[in-house]
């Protein structure tokens, strides 16, 4: 079975790929799009889901949205369709990191896709690349609430703890202006919705070839969350702006 397709169907219900609830996703957008009437630019953005909500809130944006997935890029422009701002949105069937533009945006969002750039770091050095003057950042990544296994550290990465993380983007040029530590409950909700949606597409549909690589896809998942990092991994989102201006 396809890690796209397990991924579509285990995010149905949690569109959003991070562990973040519609309230805290509002809250987030607010704070990084500003007077709303500015140019924006999700790097790795899927189905658009951070990008449509954008564009749905605020009527004067603008956006751009980049990513590997042509069937994510297919759903994006088809909901787009559906909401009536397709034609404010541009996509891009392209690495995120390779991406290049001479447009220059006001926001740059890079949410749970720093493994596409090879790190936290460098996620913000490509974002600073395309960022306007004064523009900000909207960026979100895992970090160790507590000392992680060495099999937590193998599936996930090697993050540091919270506090660390965020000393690394001080001393790396930017000012956190906003930030959201994702809460336990949207941590497990989005593990339990990725873990179920799965499973009870698999149930709903046992003459499809797939049906049993999704369920034990979504048990496999269920037993590392559960016995591996669900007590060590969190998510932080923060909005930044350059100390270089």
């Amino acid at each position: 079975m396809q890690r796209e397709r397990i991924s579509r169907l285990a995010h149905a219900h949690h569109p959003v790929a991070s562990p973040l609830d519609d309230e805290s996703v509002r809250r987030l957008l607010e704070r990084g799009v500003g007077a709303g009437d500015g140019h924006v630019l999700d790097l790795g953005c899927g189905g658009g889901e951070w990008l449509l909500r954008a564009l749905v809130a605020y009527p004067g944006l603008r956006a751009v949205g980049v990513d590997v997935s042509d069937s994510a890029l297919t759903r994006a422009r088809h909901t787009a369709q559906t909401l009536g701002v397709a034609d404010r949105l541009d996509l891009h069937h392209a690495e995120a990191a390779d991406f290049a533009s001479t447009q220059r945006f006001d926001l740059v969002l890079s949410v749970g896709a720093a493994h596409a750039f090879g790190g936290l770091l460098p996620t913000l050095a490509a974002a600073r690349g395309h960022l306007a003057p004064g523009g900000r950042v909207l960026i979100g990544d895992g970090f160790w609430e507590r000392d992680p296994s060495p099999e937590a550290v193998e599936m996930l990465g090697d993050f540091t703890d919270l506090a660390t993380t965020v000393d690394r983007v001080v001393a790396d040029g930017w000012v956190p202006v906003y930030g959201h530590v994702s809460t336990r409950h949207e941590l497990d909700a989005y593990e339990w919705d990725w873990t179920g949606t799965l499973a009870s597409w698999a149930l709903d549909h046992p003459d499809d070839p797939d049906s049993p690589h999704a369920l034990a896809a979504a048990a496999t998942h269920r037993e590392e969350w559960l016995r591996v990092y669900r007590e060590a991994f969190g998510f932080v989102c923060l909005v930044l702006r350059s100390t270089s201006g």
